[in-house]
């Protein structure tokens, strides 16, 4: 008598740094993990191939669906000649490459294909702080910073995916002359707030900054001005965040000082009264991308066989 497969989903978090990897069943627990770095496409594609062929025939199982939350910019629209591309990333050898399409021809499963930040963002709705909400925005302070936003239940998708990191920012005059660090902007969120400005202004990662260094509340403004510009523009129920640049305990209360000063009373109250559960870090330890993109994977899945 033979007996049926398990099934599974294959989940890529796709990362400037490296390729987190997770087979995944259909309860979203992550069966097995990996890890490759991000070197060139020739080298690292196909081992994230190998990875999850060696890992579903070592778990008596097949693949299922495939979903990949990637580093970007990449092109999301289906009916484009480009979509399931990694557009004109700075990245070296990165630029113009189908991760899709590689994978679509490897594995012949439906693929959803994501921003990493927007596979994280859902990962905070299927498991995280985004739970029970209709309307809210995951922000990523890393090397980068990026944004998913879910409204109404769906991610948003407009002309391209949104890019919350290159919001124009006013720079404190008065305590930074850091004119920023982004190639297209200088001076945008990204190029004044993330985890390479940080590097770049004092030259030292932030991760190597006592608690007390000015470099905190400067961070802190920032991203207050940036949860500010989210609330009025957006309103969401929550703003959630993640990265690395947030690990550090001291920075999410001193957000909030902020955005309670900058806001200046123009904000529901049930925003000015619940600050700690307003502005939020991620209850997800790194998994956010991969459940998120798991999700995903599934219900597109499931649209094909209704």
């Amino acid at each position: 008598m033979s007996v049926q497969k398990a099934r599974y989903i294959a989940a890529v978090e796709a990362g400037g740094t490296k390729f987190n990897c997770a087979l995944v069943d259909l309860h979203f627990n992550l069966v097995v993990q990996g890890a490759f770095p991000t070197t060139h496409p020739e080298e690292t594609l196909p081992a994230v191939r190998d990875f999850f062929k060696h890992a579903a025939r070592a778990h008596h199982g097949e693949i299922i669906a495939m979903g990949i939350a990637s580093f970007g910019p990449v092109d999301l629209f289906i009916e484009s000649e480009l979509y399931g591309y990694i557009t004109n990333t700075p990245k070296p050898h990165w630029s113009n490459v189908d991760i899709c399409g590689f994978f679509a021809r490897e594995f012949q499963v439906p693929i959803v294909f994501e921003t990493d930040v927007n596979g994280a963002a859902w990962g905070e709705k299927v498991a995280g702080a985004g739970q029970f909400l209709n309307d809210f925005v995951y922000v990523t302070v890393g090397t980068g910073i990026g944004a998913g936003i879910v409204v109404n239940n769906a991610l948003v998708h407009g002309i391209r995916h949104p890019e919350v990191g290159h919001m124009l920012m006013p720079r404190d005059q008065v305590s930074d002359n850091y004119a920023g660090c982004c190639p297209y902007h200088l001076g945008c969120l990204e190029g004044l707030a993330s985890g390479k400005a940080i590097e770049s202004r004092w030259g030292v990662a932030g991760k190597y900054l006592p608690a007390d260094h000015p470099a905190w509340l400067l961070q802190a403004q920032y991203l207050a001005l940036m949860c500010v510009n989210l609330t009025q523009i957006l309103a969401p129920e929550k703003i959630i965040f993640g990265g690395g640049v947030m690990e550090q305990p001291q920075l999410l209360p001193l957000v909030r000082e902020y955005f309670s000063a900058y806001v200046n009373g123009y904000a529901p109250n049930a925003v000015l009264n619940n600050l700690k559960d307003y502005i939020v870090r991620t209850p997800l330890n790194g998994t956010a991308a991969i459940l998120g993109i798991s999700d995903l994977a599934l219900q597109e899945l499931q649209r094909r066989l209704a």
